[in-house]
């Protein structure tokens, strides 16, 4: 007699792909609250009226996903708001990045290979949850609460005036489910790009070795900026005991610090200006740097740095070493088949294109200002947004007027770090040839270890 056949428990297939996708995208969005929701709290973004903190945290996570923010509000003819923001909080769209492709990577574990058709539909589930996931975070990523004009007997005559000004602001959703759904397929890009447990299709695994070890050797340089910075960052709270600013800026801004500190080291320039009381939390060279004479256009460059603190200088050995042990580690990594010159171009390749992401991800537009009848008005709520949105521990002093802007020139910093890849790939591709490569079976190592 034929034994019924016994169905593995479990969900359907359909169903199950559906769940994994939706796993992925939570596993983002908490590792990006809960980074984003400790450092906000860091920077004082608890302390805003009318229960705004759950509307700011939201609004900081469409930023870490390339999103925009717009402030608007006013009172009829009297009261007139014009400010937006567009900078990306790193160090949130970082946690976010890592555990999203860690999760999707899990997923697909103890494989060599994946079929095409697979990888694209779980691709296009997890972009469908990820999209759903945009709007509603648009859609909560508002709040709208009253600014005080001053003390009590202002607040009273303002309001015997008609003015009360009221404040808000709100994530545009187009910006933020448009670049955001770019993000998500740069984060899964990434993730194949650099890591060996992600299984290609057959058609696509003869490219692996042309692309993985250079996009794991810069990886591990970003990381290795993480990691300088944050142990800068330990010590600065210990030595200055201003614990509570520094955490706030590690946890919010921490990459777009160190990693304008790595282009900057390339020779690469960065163009801005900062105008007002806006109180970012920038080093203190960056800072008198961007505050050139008169708001005109500043340029942001080893020298101009170094003219606020000498010590800037150091960026350029940093960045170099970096690269070399970066270019060394790529070469290990690679057959000793692959020629020093495709090494070289490889490894160049990858360094204009990491530099290239940099640009994006550092730039930063932030205008704000608020007047009654062109007076500014006092502290309190517009400048605990900015300040909590951006990651400032120092909210604004006051409301008048200010801006931040930093943008990179990337028609000079792509070329350069081209050429620093080219140089620092044949000199880590020299290197390498006294050490066993990766997959190499030698008669001490016959597992090729």
């Amino acid at each position: 007699m034929q034994q019924p056949t016994t169905r593995a428990a479990g969900p359907p297939g359909a169903v199950r792909g559906w769940l994994d996708a939706l796993a992925v995208v939570l596993a983002g969005l908490v590792a990006m609250a809960a980074v984003a929701a400790l450092g906000l709290w860091l920077a004082g973004a608890d302390s805003l009226p009318d229960g705004g903190f759950p509307a700011v945290l939201a609004a900081t996570l469409a930023l870490a996903v390339g999103g925009s923010v717009q402030l608007d509000g006013g009172a009829g003819g009297f009261a007139a708001l014009d400010a937006g923001i567009s900078a990306m909080p790193l160090s949130v769209s970082v946690a976010g990045a890592v555990a999203m492709a860690e999760v999707f990577l899990r997923q697909l574990r103890f494989r060599a290979v994946a079929g095409g058709g697979e990888l694209l539909g779980r691709i296009a589930r997890t972009a469908v949850v990820w999209l759903l996931a945009l709007v509603l975070l648009a859609v909560v990523a508002r709040h709208t609460f009253v600014v005080r004009l001053g003390g009590d007997l202002v607040q009273s005559l303002g309001g015997a005036l008609g003015l009360t000004p009221e404040v808000g602001f709100h994530a545009e959703v187009p910006t933020t489910v448009g670049i955001g759904f770019a993000w998500l397929l740069l984060v899964l890009a990434a993730a194949f790009a650099v890591s060996r447990r992600a299984p290609l299709p057959s058609a696509l695994v003869r490219y692996q070795l042309a692309v993985r070890p250079a996009a794991f050797a810069l990886w591990m340089v970003l990381l290795g900026y993480l990691l300088i910075g944050a142990v800068a960052g330990v010590v600065t709270a210990i030595a200055h005991g201003n614990a509570r600013q520094t955490m706030a800026v590690v946890l919010l801004a921490l990459p777009n610090l160190v990693w304008l500190a790595f282009g900057v080291g390339l020779g690469a320039e960065w163009h801005g200006r900062l105008v007002g009381g806006l109180g970012l939390p920038v080093p203190k060279p960056l800072a008198e740097a961007l505050r050139a004479p008169q708001g005109q256009q500043a340029t942001i460059d080893l020298g101009t740095l170094a003219e606020h603190d000498a010590r800037s200088w150091w960026l350029l050995p940093l960045a170099a070493v970096l690269l070399l042990a970066a270019a060394f580690l790529a070469a290990r990594r690679s057959p000793r088949s692959v020629r020093l010159w495709q090494h070289a171009v490889r490894f160049a390749l990858a360094t204009a294109v990491t530099v290239l992401l940099v640009g994006l991800w550092t730039r930063v537009d932030a205008d704000y200002g608020l007047s009654v009848l062109g007076v500014g008005l006092g502290q309190g709520g517009l400048g605990d947004l900015i300040g909590a949105v951006l990651g400032s521990s120092n909210p604004l002093a006051s409301l008048g007027s200010g801006s931040l802007t930093l943008h990179p020139s990337l028609w000079t910093a792509v070329p350069l770090a081209a050429g620093w890849g080219l140089l620092t790939g044949v000199l880590g591709a020299l290197l390498a040839t006294r050490v066993q490569h990766r997959g190499e079976v030698t008669e001490e190592d016959p597992q090729g270890r």
